[in-house]
């Protein structure tokens, strides 16, 4: 199979194409930046093209899959997707944005007629999550909500810091009766029961208010992060700034100068997930799970998921629907803990 990593000179991108060398695989790089590409490709001894996003059904021709690791998604998910259908290349990415799941999703027809693969968020957004909901769906059929928390350590990326000041304004989200709607940011805040240790979390909006509805059908969703309380009452004030055009370009300089996590930063950080589904007769159920740096499950979740890609039904997947509910366990470092019901 042809493989492509787009945007491979990014931060996410490079450890992608990093990894799939050393597993043995040789995806064609590509981005819009020859400078910063071919460098890359030299050292790794790989393909590379040079192409935007206007010329991508064409580089695509002869490509199997891509997997779309140039954000902010917001702006580059809609024209990829495009050239995939266009080209019948499978797509996957690496997005956490609600809106971006929500306008995937809407392309599913589209997809089975093109006989493609579309998956969004095959990353550590929304990876962990999406598939430990599936999990406690599997173990309470009958739940009507559904709380999923997560706590990453290492810092950010430039793009994650670019997705997050483009975000910064826009309060939270939840689903509620089957719809995303927007709620205060920190509007709940309860505690998580993750593997190392309980922990106070705040609401936010994370992608499973899409993702997770998707592979659920639960229509009452919230996720969580560790976020101070003063944060949430705050945010109505905040927010008005954030949106403005200044605070806007100030981010996204600040965001520029980020690096990314080192190595052995990388090495010596995790991540954390928990989630808990409950039903109308009271009934509970909790899990949780530990993985590695979340972008070092994002290199492996992306290149296995290309692996899995040829067998998966044609249409628009989240990561547990296109390979089931126990696909995180196959992922390097992550351990599960299974679904128990709350006494």
């Amino acid at each position: 199979m042809t493989w492509m990593v787009y945007g491979a000179y990014g931060f996410t991108g490079t450890l992608v194409a990093e990894l799939a060398v050393r597993r043995g695989l040789r995806p064609v790089l590509a981005g819009r930046d020859a400078a910063k590409l071919r460098p890359l490709a030299e050292r790794l001894g790989l393909e590379h093209r040079v192409f935007g996003l206007d010329q991508a059904a064409g580089a695509l021709q002869d490509v199997d899959a891509v997997a779309h690791c140039a954000g902010p998604f917001s702006a580059t998910s809609g024209p990829m997707v495009d050239a995939c259908l266009e080209s019948r290349t499978h797509y996957l990415d690496i997005t956490g944005e609600i809106d971006v799941f929500e306008a995937v999703s809407r392309r599913d027809e589209e997809a089975k007629r093109a006989g493609v693969v579309l998956l969004p968020g095959a990353g550590f957004d929304v990876v962990p999550t999406d598939c430990i909901a599936a999990m406690l769906h599997d173990a309470l059929p009958t739940a009507t909500h559904l709380d999923l928390a997560f706590v990453v350590q290492g810092g950010a990326s430039t793009g994650t810091a670019m997705t997050a000041v483009e975000g910064s304004g826009g309060g939270g989200r939840a689903r509620v009766g089957g719809e995303i709607r927007g709620v205060p940011l920190g509007h709940r805040r309860r505690t998580a029961q993750f593997r190392d240790r309980p922990r106070e979390v705040g609401a936010i909006p994370w992608g499973d208010v899409s993702t997770a509805y998707r592979s659920t059908g639960i229509p009452n969703i919230t996720t969580f992060t560790t976020i101070p309380g003063v944060l949430g009452k705050l945010q109505p004030l905040t927010a008005p700034l954030l949106r403005s055009d200044l605070a806007q370009r100030l981010g996204r300089a600040l965001a520029k100068r980020i690096g990314g996590p080192s190595g052995p930063t990388r090495a010596r950080t995790r991540c954390e997930v928990f989630g808990e589904v409950w039903d109308g007769d009271g009934r509970r159920v909790r899990a949780a799970l530990t993985g590695p740096n979340a972008y070092d499950l994002t290199a492996d979740s992306v290149v296995e998921a290309v692996r899995r890609l040829a067998g998966t039904a044609p249409g628009a997947h989240t990561p547990s629907s296109a390979f089931g509910s126990d696909y995180v366990r196959a992922l390097d470092g992550v351990v599960v803990s299974e679904p128990t019901t709350v006494r």
